[in-house]
């Protein structure tokens, strides 16, 4: 189950007391103090995992709490120290304090931060004797680990987003540039949660996509899951946009190209509407399923008739695809790649 968001309580450990202890030995009738230290408290630690791909394991459990420290002990015997907690959560997660709503983390990859820091021992009272106080009874009490709620929001890291309609192919696309297997049928939203797949374009090069579950009007203001899928492609460094070539005439714009711009325009309303970062990513039009419109002329033809209908430039790349026939892919791979390498502008997430 893909589970992106969750809200969880986070308490460390106590620091354990210290210790009042005397010396007592067989002739050693007025033995000096030798209390020890109680031990420190584990802290609760967030480590991004590359195999962690949801937040799933925080969804049904709400509070983690660490053990306390261990008190002090005679002979100037330590106490035990409770073992940190390492929660592991998938690269780009957000975490969040929920009661002030600030942004405490961006884990990104690698990443290894501490979301609440255990409380240190206290002191025996070994550490107060004097010449003047030689049987101290001082000690001090373990501090308190610390403890908040914190709330994480999980937005997948991928190099390449695709976005379309429903029934736009973008599943198929995914399934056969990547080892991913989504589900894949006739039918609109077949995807209901976002999906991964690396693409290994020569074995040097590879590239992550992310498979966003098809867009609906209205997605940028909440209809159906639009939040939850739009804030998975703010990661993403280029957009490519899954058109069907041949769509059928059933929303009132007309089917064939003319339905496809309606696509694009409807898509791109969307993400402009959700974010202004989103609608100002790099973009690639890929036009899917060439395998339906006769030959090479006529997706050549098409390819023309959607610059046209779209007001592009004659020069601007629309990519002619099949994901069924595997027809245009390296072409589009290769784009990916050069456009995914230009220099950042700005973050490391793009």
């Amino acid at each position: 189950m893909f589970i992106d968001h969750a809200t969880i309580h986070v308490k460390a450990g106590d620091g354990g007391d210290g210790c009042v202890s005397f010396r007592r030995e067989k002739y050693i009738p007025r033995g000096g103090p030798d209390g020890g230290d109680g031990g420190n408290g584990g802290s609760v630690i967030a480590v991004a995992d590359d195999n962690v791909l949801t937040l799933l394991d925080f969804r049904h459990k709400h509070h983690w709490k660490v053990a306390s420290g261990g008190p002090g002990k005679g002979k100037t015997m330590h106490g035990a120290d409770s073992e940190d907690m390492v929660l592991n959560l998938p690269p780009g997660t957000l975490i969040y304090d929920d009661e002030t709503d600030e942004l405490l983390f961006d884990l990104g990859p690698g990443d290894r931060v501490v979301l609440a820091k255990g409380g240190k021992g206290g002191l025996g009272n070994d550490h107060f004797k004097t010449s003047t106080n030689q049987a101290p009874r001082e000690f001090t009490p373990g501090e308190p680990g610390e403890e908040r709620t914190v709330r994480f929001e999980l937005k997948l890291i991928a190099d390449v987003g695709l976005v379309g309609l429903p029934n736009a192919g973008k599943s198929t696309l995914l399934s056969v540039l990547t080892k991913a297997t989504p589900k894949i049928a006739d039918y609109p939203f077949t995807t209901l949660t976002p999906q991964l797949g690396i693409a290994d374009l020569d074995g040097a090069r590879r590239l992550v996509f992310a498979d966003i579950p098809g867009l609906i009007e209205g997605a940028s203001s909440g209809a159906g899951l639009g939040h939850e899928f739009l804030r998975h492609i703010e990661r993403t460094k280029v957009l490519v946009h899954v058109l069907d070539a041949d769509p059928p005439a059933t929303d009132g714009s007309g089917g064939g190209i003319a339905g496809a711009a309606a696509a694009y325009r409807a898509i791109r309303k969307e993400l402009a509407g959700y974010s202004r970062a989103l609608a100002e990513k790099d973009e690639i039009i890929a036009l899917n399923k060439i395998d339906l419109l006769g030959g090479p002329e006529d997706a050549k033809l098409a390819a023309e008739m959607l610059r046209e209908a779209l007001g592009l430039a004659k020069g601007t790349k629309v990519f002619l695809i099949s994901a069924a026939t595997r027809v245009g892919l390296e072409a589009l791979l290769d784009e990916c790649w050069r456009v995914v390498k230009k220099p950042a502008v700005e973050g490391w997430g793009g």
